[in-house]
């Protein structure tokens, strides 16, 4: 049975992905060297940086009444027109449609910290929060896929976003909308930006 609103998760907690922090700050996995007072000064940026985010989430399953070689119809009658979303859902009678924030207040610590000088610190609170936020979406994810799974059904691999290939980023708005991410603090510009920055949402196929 499907939800008719979004499901809020208003305090996601998820481990750091350290791995993926580092990969982000440039440096490779069993390749790059770091000297210990270069480490100790990336992990205690890390540590700060951590303190600052606070992730927020919300999904919501809708079904598809027809997926075609280039127009994506949903059950509420919004058409998607993208050939590259059409193909990524073909097969699925379902998507779920997820967004995550990291929030306002690690944003603007980053701007404080470009602004101020401080551009070390403010690299790591940048690759800290994105990271994050990537991570909270592969959290709910996971979340929907256990419920799922007792569904005989499954997501997808992969996630598909506004902005990639021939998915317009206007489709922002509608993702937006029926996220309901205001509720979450986010908004959204006439340019279809989400804010703060940190903030992204998704689409990801449903296999019955």
């Amino acid at each position: 049975m499907l939800s008719p609103d979004p499901l809020l998760f208003p305090s996601i907690h998820i481990p750091v992905p350290l791995d993926a922090v580092y990969g982000r700050l440039g440096f490779k996995k069993g390749i790059t060297k770091i000297d210990e007072r270069e480490k100790e000064v990336i992990e205690r940026h890390i540590e700060y940086a951590v303190s600052l985010v606070s992730l927020k989430g919300a999904g919501i399953r809708i079904s598809l009444q027809d997926v075609g070689t280039e127009v994506t119809i949903l059950e509420t009658g919004a058409e998607i027109r993208s050939a590259h979303l059409a193909g990524f859902l073909k097969g699925c009678k379902e998507a779920l449609f997820i967004g995550a924030t990291a929030g306002n207040v690690i944003v603007d610590a980053i701007q404080r910290d470009v602004e101020g000088g401080d551009m070390t610190r403010g690299v790591v609170c940048d690759a800290v929060a994105s990271e994050m936020t990537d991570a909270a979406l592969d959290w709910i994810m996971e979340f929907f896929n256990r419920a799922l799974t007792r569904e005989r059904a499954r997501l997808t691999g992969g996630r598909f976003s506004a902005g990639y290939g021939d998915f317009l980023l206007e489709n922002q708005r509608m993702i937006y909308d029926m996220l309901k991410l205001d509720r979450m603090g986010v908004t959204i510009s006439e340019n279809y930006i989400l804010m703060p920055e940190k903030s992204v949402t998704a689409v990801v196929g449903i296999r019955m």
